[in-house]
C-alpha cells in the first residue's frame, strides 16, 4: 500500500488538524474512519545525523495500526500519510518532511504492521532544525467511492494521530588529530592538534565547533582500549591543541561526547613511534 500524491499534498494543505475536513465544507459529516494508529519508531529510536550540501538522510519509520473489518488500506480506497514535523502540531510546523511509499503487513483480520522511509535532505534544513523537538504523524484517509484526485473534502472520512513518536536531528560532526613529532623520544613533549567542525545547514559547509570538551585520549600499541589523558576545549574556530609526554609507543586521538544537535566523535587515532 502506498500513499498517492494526492494524500500528501492533501495533508500539507489543510488546516486545524492536517486531515480534517474545513468547516465550511461539512455541512453533511462523513462516517468516522475506523482506522488507528499504536506505537510508531523513527529511525530506530536513534538520532538522525545529515550532512551538507546534497547530502540525503533516509530515515526508516514503523509503526502499528487497527482498523474494522470495513476498512482495506491494501484495495485503494483508503490512505495513509506518514511525516517528520518540528513545531506545536503539523499545521504550525515550522518544518515538515513527508514519506514515500507505505508497505504494511497485516498481522490478523484487523492489525496492521507498517514501514515507510522518510528522505531528510540536507537543502531543505537549517541550523535551528537540529533539536529532540521533531515529532511523527500518522494520519488515514478514506475516500467513500470518491477519485482521490478529484474527492471533496467534506466527503472523505479521515483520522490522525500528531504525535506517535519522536525524533532527533542532528548535524553530522568530523574530529580530527595529529601528534607530532613523531618519531620521538621516550618521556619527551609532543603536541597534539585537531580540530571539531560540524555540519552548518545555513551555509552548507563545515565549521568550528567552538568552546566544546574533547578528551585526549591514549591507546598502547599492542592493546585494544583507550584512555583518557585530559580534557581540552576547543578555541573560536573549533581547534584543539595541548601538549604530553610520549611514554610508549601508542595512538592518540581525540573524542567527543557529543551534544543535542551534535552527534558523538572520535578521529582515527594518530600513531607515535617511541624511541
Amino acid at each position: 500500500m502506498r500513499a498517492t500524491a494526492a494524500v500528501a499534498a492533501l495533508a500539507g494543505s489543510l488546516a486545524l488538524g492536517a486531515l480534517a475536513a474545513p468547516a465550511a465544507q461539512a455541512a453533511t459529516k462523513p462516517p468516522a474512519l475506523d482506522l488507528s494508529f499504536g506505537k510508531g519508531t523513527v529511525n530506530g529510536g536513534k538520532p538522525v545525523v545529515v550532512s551538507t550540501g546534497s547530502a540525503k538522510t533516509t530515515v526508516k519509520v514503523t509503526f502499528t495500526a487497527k482498523h474494522g473489518k470495513n476498512v482495506d488500506v491494501f484495495d485503494g480506497s483508503v490512505d495513509m500519510v506518514v511525516g517528520l514535523y518540528r513545531g506545536t502540531d503539523v499545521d504550525n510546523a515550522a518544518r515538515n518532511l513527508w514519506s514515500g511509499g507505505i508497505s504494511c503487513a497485516e498481522p490478523s483480520s484487523t492489525s496492521l504492521s507498517c514501514t515507510t522511509k522518510i528522505t531528510v535532505p540536507a537543502s531543505k534544513l537549517s541550523n535551528a532544525d537540529a533539536s529532540t523537538g521533531w515529532k511523527l504523524f500518522l494520519g488515514g484517509i478514506a475516500w467513500n467511492g470518491q477519485n482521490p484526485d478529484k474527492a471533496d473534502d467534506s466527503k472523505i472520512s479521515t483520522v490522525e494521530q500528531q504525535k506517535a513518536a519522536t525524533a532527533t536531528l542532528q548535524r553530522a560532526s568530523k574530529l580530527t588529530v595529529n601528534a607530532a613529532p613523531e618519531p620521538v623520544k621516550k618521556n619527551k613533549t609532543i603536541t597534539v592538534t585537531g580540530a571539531l567542525t560540524r555540519a552548518n545547514w545555513d551555509t552548507d559547509k563545515y565549521a568550528g565547533y567552538t568552546k566544546q570538551s574533547v578528551k585526549l585520549q591514549f591507546k598502547k600499541k599492542g592493546t585494544s582500549t583507550y584512555k583518557t589523558l585530559k580534557t581540552v576545549t576547543t578555541d573560536s574556530k573549533g581547534n584543539l591543541r595541548t601538549t604530553t609526554k610520549a611514554t610508549a609507543d601508542g595512538y592518540f586521538r581525540y573524542s567527543f561526547a557529543g551534544t543535542s544537535t551534535t552527534p558523538a566523535v572520535s578521529a582515527a587515532g594518530d600513531y607515535v613511534d617511541v624511541k
